[in-house]
């Protein structure tokens, strides 16, 4: 709860105090696309969240967005495939791809860090070789399937809610539902905390590290078909470049442990939404955009250095308890 106030005192700050210098910072227009853009990238940080949880990593989220975004506009528009089948044919490649990763991790005992390393590369290649390097996109096709990532329902004549929100809202209750009401919630939690302890206690954690690393991939693959929508231009090479890194670092943020056992859903939200509103900070007040990844770099450097001061602060307090009661 702490760590949650404290990340929802940031995102009130750096909102209040942008909206203050710039009041085109809280222009509908402006808050339409912030809603939009955190909402999508909310879907794929709660996918890393999952990882991280157990104790993992996952750097190729940004790779299988761009593949499975190409994929789909590829399908559609070069080789006609339905809606229906070309939905059906990039969820089952990103959750092949999750199903690839965990086992590999469980059962080859490969590190996660390398197995995603050679993903990221690996499938930002085959994204590129299977639509020749050329740019894709929807144009004025398909306009009932971009609504999903454009379509926005109306409040009022100024102001309209868009429609990724109400899709990383259902996202996040199953999430909560899962994560916080199921015994392979509470394991996966366990998992994190303490691998081996939860081998012996009898829960089955390769399977639940593959659940964790296909669920990943499949939140990635639905990240990658509401951008590929969203921008209807698609670069191959460009589509989803570095977006693991937002999600790694809302996920962190959030307060989500790169130690593994620690983590909400709501925390990872409202990360996804201080991260956006710092990217749209940096945009209206003029800020060199350069400045974007030093960010990153220093809000995930941030979070860890605070995670680790936390774990050594209550370790100190247990110590101190235990020689209290001893005593």
């Amino acid at each position: 709860m702490k760590k949650l106030l404290g990340i929802f005192g940031l995102f009130v700050a750096v909102f209040t105090v942008t909206s203050l210098i710039n009041p085109q910072f809280v222009s509908a227009y402006n808050l339409q696309n912030l809603i939009r853009w955190t909402s999508l990238f909310g879907i794929i940080s709660l996918g890393a969240a999952f990882v991280i949880i157990t104790g993992g990593i996952d750097l190729s989220i940004g790779s299988v967005i761009g593949l499975v975004g190409s994929m789909m506009a590829w399908l559609l528009t070069q080789k006609g495939w339905s809606v229906g089948a070309t939905l059906a044919m990039v969820m089952a490649v990103s959750l092949g791809i999750g199903l690839a990763h965990g086992l590999l991790i469980t059962k080859v005992r490969l590190q996660p860090f390398v197995v995603t390393l050679c993903g990221l590369l690996l499938y930002r290649g085959m994204a590129r070789f299977i639509t020749d390097d050329q740019s894709q996109g929807f144009g004025n096709t398909h306009e009932g399937l971009r609504q999903l990532a454009i379509g926005r329902v109306s409040l009022s004549s100024a102001f309209a809610i868009p429609v990724p929100l109400f899709i990383l809202l259902g996202i996040a209750v199953l999430s909560a539902v899962f994560l916080n009401l199921t015994v392979a919630g509470r394991h996966l939690l366990a998992l994190g905390r303490n691998e081996t302890a939860a081998r012996f206690s009898g829960i089955r954690t390769d399977a639940l590290k593959i659940t964790a690393y296909v669920l990943c991939s499949g939140l990635a693959g639905v990240g990658g078909i509401l951008f590929s929508l969203d921008l209807n231009s698609i670069q191959p090479s460009g589509l989803g470049e570095f977006y693991e890194l937002y999600a790694i670092a809302a996920a962190v943020l959030g307060g989500c442990s790169l130690r593994g056992g620690e983590g909400t859903i709501t925390g990872v939200i409202i990360g996804t939404a201080v991260m956006r509103v710092l990217y749209n900070a940096i945009n209206i007040l003029g800020i060199p955009t350069h400045l974007e990844f030093a960010i990153i770099g220093a809000v995930i450097l941030t979070g860890v250095v605070a995670d680790e001061m936390v774990k050594r602060v209550a370790a100190r307090r247990r110590a101190a308890r235990d020689r209290a009661d001893a005593g």
